[in-house]
């Protein structure tokens, strides 16, 4: 049935549209104000951890940003994170050769017909001693594994933020050393070790019987200025090197500490977070709104 006033179908296909459109940039803004308010709730949090001079003293506490540190850790997104790396990390080097690939035996070892002998066509069939390879391990096998870009990183938040809370992270005020000697490194590590880990397993002993034979792992976190840190650690065993622009799940997870410096937070948080979500920018935003 035709609808007697062509006018007022009109209006109504018009109105639809209208409503469609007003409809979609209403939930635009809404998912707008979701994120700014998101990021506005972290802003107000306070991560603060202990700060030490390089002789191992107190000398105060350092707020962390909480985009980076105050991240609720989610097990399902650590662990898609870390199976990606290590699939993606994997070097394929089983390699067997089938038929093809085998040198020689391009020539048919006897005729076809009139030997009385089983008919060939090549002396590097599969069935033959030294021939190829049926259904081996090959080069091309592809083991890579995809996770977005997004993720990956809040996984990596998710990884520090819990080193945060648990007091597993050892800020200094900066680590300075004039040239290449592991002697004072390890000297420096022993100091860590003695005041501020073994105090923190030993209060954790009174309630948990736990040995403290086991060797502490420790991740030094360094900027690029650190070469002559990087170059003294790199031969201590249970200690390892990384600039803070290169971090990954995988090596935070795999060290019990993390030991860095406050430039080397602030370098972090320039690799990883985009300037809108920067907190002195948010607060700049928020001053100009007022």
């Amino acid at each position: 049935m035709t609808d007697p006033d062509p006018a007022a179908r009109e209006q109504r296909g018009r109105m639809t549209v209208l409503y469609s459109i007003v409809k979609i940039s209403f939930l635009k803004i809404k998912l707008k104000i979701a994120e700014q308010l998101k990021i506005f709730s972290l802003l107000y949090m306070s991560i603060q951890v202990k700060l030490y001079n390089q002789k191992i003293d107190e000398i105060g506490k350092q707020e962390l940003n909480p985009v980076i540190f105050g991240v609720k850790a989610k097990s399902e997104l650590i662990k898609q994170a870390v199976v990606a790396q290590q699939a993606n990390s994997r070097q394929v080097l089983a390699h067997a050769k089938d038929r093809s690939e085998v040198r020689g035996g391009g020539k048919k070892p006897w005729r076809q017909k009139g030997t009385g002998r089983a008919r060939a066509g090549s002396s590097r069939s599969p069935i033959w001693i030294g021939g190829g390879v049926t259904f081996g391990p090959t080069k091309e096998r592809n083991f890579s594994v995809k996770i977005n870009k997004k993720m990956k990183k809040k996984a990596l938040f998710m990884c520090l933020s819990n080193k945060a809370e648990n007091e597993k992270m050892i800020l200094f005020d900066k680590i300075e050393l004039e040239k290449i000697q592991t002697k004072k490194i390890v000297e420096m590590l022993s100091r860590v070790d003695a005041k501020i880990i073994n105090s923190k397993i030993e209060k954790s002993d009174k309630k948990k019987n736990r040995s403290k034979k086991k060797k502490n792992s420790i991740l030094l976190i360094l900027n690029d200025k650190s070469e002559n840190i990087i170059k003294s650690a790199r031969n201590i065993p249970n200690v390892k090197t990384i600039k803070s622009d290169c971090l990954n799940v995988v090596e935070v997870l795999k060290y019990k500490y993390l030991l860095t410096t406050v430039e080397a937070v602030k370098e972090i948080e320039e690799a990883y977070l985009p300037d809108r979500i920067n907190k002195e920018n948010i607060i700049k935003i928020q001053n100009s709104k007022l």
